[in-house]
């Protein structure tokens, strides 16, 4: 929790927008996010994703595809506001209670290296496709907090998506431990052998995608269990950890989506866990790597097991990233007076 002394300074001083510095403590537990992330190389340090779409065609009778890519990625904090006042009062002992917020923006630039899907569709497209675009903003709530509750995320999505996730943050003694997560759709029987409804995620549970990797031993990316190449790809000698989770189930979260998304592929749900690790590699400054995985459920056609509702389609992303830059002017843009 932010000191008092901290609290009355934001309130004497105002809110101020300024270039994110990594190191600010009024960032709290994202301090270390300002600047550039990118992928830096080797089988493990790429992004991966899965998605199930609605997809209608004569030889699929089960209208859905599973969707495959590898991507590269370009992830971006370069403007911080301080001091963001939300008005309270305590009705009781008729005092003030204002929450201090500090913000720091993002933008998320995905474009992928390689693409496939089960039934071929033809549609998966070709490398160096954009396939994502995301503005939004991380929240450090420095007072006033509800159930504890320090972070959230903000973003937008082209598609028509908007999101609200709130979690908790935490630092650790060395790496993260990275959850389990399963990438079979809920509403279905997980009988890989003997449901035929799976087929798309038997063949690539049975052959997993590889997408640009040629190099011997690479496991591939499995959609059953796609949270594997995320702990692969942790690097040796991390002294410490910042776990940045959230989710829309908390309090006051959610998605809201266009008209048409809420008819065709709902999405319903998303948690995300960044785990931003401090390596050392023998210099005075850390090397800076961020892991992270997100899965957003996708609710659309009946569930096949008797219950009432949608199947829930977890639609999953892993990627890990080096800081390669710091935030400067000229790459972030200023709001006007």
């Amino acid at each position: 929790m932010v000191s008092a002394e901290r609290i009355e300074s934001y309130r004497k001083k105002g809110r101020e927008v300024q270039l994110a510095q990594t190191g600010d403590e009024d960032l709290g537990p994202l301090k270390l996010l300002p600047g550039t992330w990118k992928n830096s190389g080797g089988f493990a340090a790429r992004g991966w994703n899965m998605i199930a779409l609605p997809f209608a065609a004569d030889d699929n009778p089960f209208a859905y595809r599973l969707l495959m890519n590898h991507y590269e990625e370009e992830l971006k904090f370069s403007l911080v506001d301080k001091a963001v006042p939300n008005r309270g009062i305590d009705r009781a002992a008729g005092t003030n209670t204002d929450q201090f917020v500090v913000t720091l923006d993002f933008e998320q630039m995905i474009k992928q290296i390689d693409a496939e899907d089960q039934p071929d569709s033809g549609l998966a497209g070709p490398a160096d496709l954009p396939i994502h675009h995301e503005p939004g903003l991380w929240l450090h709530m420095t007072n006033e907090r509800t159930d504890d509750l320090d972070i959230a995320r903000l973003s937008t999505v082209p598609h028509g998506d908007s999101i609200l996730a709130l979690g908790r943050s935490e630092v650790i003694d060395g790496p993260p431990e990275i959850e389990a997560i399963n990438g079979l759709p809920t509403g279905v029987t997980h009988d890989l052998d003997n449901n035929p409804y799976l087929a798309p995620y038997k063949h690539y549970s049975d052959n997993p995608f590889k997408g640009t990797i040629t190099a011997a031993g690479f496991p591939g990316f499995n959609p059953v269990s796609p949270h594997e190449l995320l702990t692969l790809g942790l690097p040796p000698n991390v002294a410490r950890t910042t776990v940045l989770e959230v989710n829309t189930t908390v309090n006051s979260g959610g998605i809201k989506n266009l008209p048409f998304i809420v008819k065709q592929a709902n999405a319903v749900e998303m948690v995300s866990t960044f785990y931003v690790m401090e390596v050392e590699n023998g210099d005075d400054d850390a090397k800076l790597v961020m892991a992270y995985s997100q899965v957003v459920i996708l609710d659309f056609f009946p569930r096949r097991d008797g219950h009432p509702g949608l199947i829930g389609w977890p639609h999953v992303s892993i990627n890990t990233m080096e800081k390669v830059d710091e935030p400067s002017y000229e790459k972030a843009s200023m709001p006007s007076a």
